[in-house]
C-alpha cells in the first residue's frame, strides 16, 4: 500500500511503465512473457505469437525494456526475455493503492 504521495520522480518512471502498457500489442507481449513456464521466453516464440513483422515486435519489446517491465539477454541468434517483477510490483501497488468506487457511484 502506498503511504504517502508519489515524488515527481515516482510519478515519472512509474507513468512511463502504464504508457508502455497502454498499447494492446505491449500488453499482450508482458502476459506472454509473464504467463512462460520457466520465466523466460525466445523472441522466436514472440513473434510466431502475432501477425507482426519480427521488427514491429522488436520494436514493442525495447518499449518494455526501457519501460524496465521486461529485461533480455542474447543467447546466440536468439534474446530471451523475461519479466522484471520489482517494476511491475510498483505498478500493481499503485492500482492496489486506489480506492474502489462502486459501480453507478459519483454520478
Amino acid at each position: 500500500m502506498i503511504s504517502e504521495p508519489l515524488s515527481e520522480e515516482a510519478a515519472v518512471e512509474l507513468a512511463r511503465g502504464f504508457k508502455a502498457l497502454g498499447d494492446p500489442v505491449r500488453l499482450r507481449l508482458l502476459s506472454l512473457i509473464a504467463a512462460r513456464r520457466g520465466g523466460e521466453v525466445c523472441v522466436c516464440e514472440l513473434t510466431s505469437a502475432f501477425t507482426l513483422t519480427a521488427a514491429t515486435i522488436s520494436h514493442h519489446l525495447k518499449v518494455l525494456r526501457v519501460a524496465g517491465l521486461v529485461d533480455c539477454e542474447r543467447r546466440g541468434t536468439w534474446v530471451y526475455y523475461w519479466v522484471v517483477p520489482a517494476k511491475l510490483g510498483a505498478l500493481s501497488q499503485l492500482l492496489d493503492a486506489s480506492p474502489v468506487v462502486a459501480a453507478g457511484a459519483g454520478g
